[in-house]
C-alpha cells in the first residue's frame, strides 16, 4: 500500500485517478479547492479529502509527507478566464506547481506527474505533433502549463526529483462537466443526442481532434508514476473529425438529433493529432477505442439524465 496525493482530485480526470488508486487499496489524499471540481465526484471513494488551494505551500507540504507520488492536476483550466486573470493564472498554475515540487523535494523519493496540455503546441500546422517540436503556447493557460514542464525538468536535473509531464490531447469520459467554460464537445453532444436535441458544430465539422478515453489517461498517469522522464504526448494518435464524432454519437444513442452548423469560432485549431510513439516506447498502450470509450460515457450520462428525471417527478 502506497500513499498518493492528487491535486485537483475532485475534477474530471483527477477523480478517475483517485477511483482507480482507491480500488487498488492505496491511501489517497485529494486536495481540491472545488473551484471547478465537485465533491460528488469522489464522495463514494474511501479517501481523505482536503478542501484547499495549491497556492497554500504549507498545506501542500503537510499533505505530501510520506507520499510515493503526486498527481498534479490542480490548475486554472479555463482559457478565457486565464486571459482575463493572468496574475491569478500564474499564481495557481506556475507558483502552485513550484509548491508541489518543493513539497516533493521535502518529502524525498516522491515522484511528480504533471497534467499538461496539447495546447502547448499552439497553432503550429505540423501534424502529428511530436514532443521535440518548438512549443508555441498562445494563452496564459498554456504558457503556465509549459512553465510547469520546464520547472519539472529543472527540479529533476537540479534536485534529483523524479518528474514526468503528460501532454493530454482531447480527453473524454464520465464525469466531464458539460456546463464548464472549458466544456468538451463529447459530453455536450451526448447529452443533446440523448434528448434528441440538435448537435451544433462550429465550422464545417471537418476539423479533427485526437480523442482519448479517460481510463487510458488514468493508465498513462500510473505508467508515468513508475517510469519516464520529461514530456510525453497522451493520445491515441488518430484523428477523428467532429462531424464523424457527432454522427457516431447519434448512431450509438439511436437519436433523432439533427446536426446544425454555425460559424467557426475564433482561435479554434483546425487539426490536432499526436504522435504517441515516445510514450509507447515506455510501455504505455491505450486499451480503449473511441467506440468503447463512447459507449461507457453514454451509459454514464444516460443514467445521470434518468436520475434527474426521477428527481423532478
Amino acid at each position: 500500500m502506497k500513499k498518493y496525493v492528487i491535486t485537483g482530485g475532485a475534477g474530471f480526470i483527477g477523480s478517475h485517478i483517485a477511483e482507480y488508486l482507491v480500488s487498488e487499496g492505496h491511501k489517497v489524499v485529494v486536495l481540491d479547492s472545488l473551484r471547478t471540481g465537485f465533491k460528488k465526484n469522489i464522495d463514494s471513494f474511501n479517501l481523505e479529502f482536503v478542501q484547499g488551494d495549491i497556492r497554500d505551500a504549507d498545506k501542500v507540504n503537510q499533505l505530501v509527507t510520506d507520499a510515493s507520488a503526486i498527481f498534479h492536476l490542480a490548475a486554472l483550466v479555463s482559457v478565457p478566464e486565464s486571459i482575463d486573470k493572468i496574475s491569478e493564472c500564474n499564481a495557481i498554475n506556475t507558483q502552485g506547481t513550484i509548491n508541489v515540487l518543493e513539497a516533493a523535494r521535502n518529502a524525498g523519493n516522491c515522484k511528480v506527474i504533471l497534467s499538461s496540455s496539447a495546447a502547448n503546441y499552439g497553432d503550429n500546422p505540423v501534424s502529428p505533433k511530436v514532443e521535440t517540436m518548438k512549443p508555441e503556447p498562445l494563452t496564459p493557460y498554456s504558457i503556465t502549463k509549459l512553465d510547469g514542464e520546464f520547472y519539472l525538468d529543472m527540479y529533476r536535473n537540479q534536485f534529483n526529483i523524479p518528474t514526468t509531464s503528460l501532454r493530454y490531447f482531447n480527453v473524454f469520459g464520465p464525469r466531464q462537466n458539460p456546463k464548464s467554460a472549458y466544456a468538451a464537445v463529447v459530453p455536450i453532444f451526448i447529452i443533446n443526442a440523448l434528448q434528441n436535441k440538435p448537435l451544433t458544430i462550429y465550422g464545417d465539422g471537418k476539423q479533427t481532434r485526437d480523442f482519448i478515453y479517460v481510463k487510458d489517461v488514468v493508465a498513462a498517469n500510473l505508467k508515468a508514476s513508475q517510469t519516464g522522464k520529461g514530456v510525453y504526448n497522451v493520445a491515441l494518435g488518430n484523428s477523428t473529425s467532429v462531424i464523424a464524432l457527432a454522427e457516431f454519437i447519434i448512431k450509438i444513442t439511436n437519436s433523432k438529433s439533427e446536426i446544425q452548423f454555425k460559424e467557426s469560432r475564433a482561435g479554434d485549431i483546425k487539426h490536432s493529432q499526436a504522435n504517441p510513439a515516445k510514450f509507447l516506447k515506455e510501455g504505455f498502450k491505450p486499451k480503449y477505442s473511441i467506440e468503447e470509450g463512447l459507449k461507457e460515457t453514454i451509459a454514464f450520462y444516460e443514467s445521470e439524465l434518468l436520475a434527474q428525471v426521477k428527481q423532478q417527478h
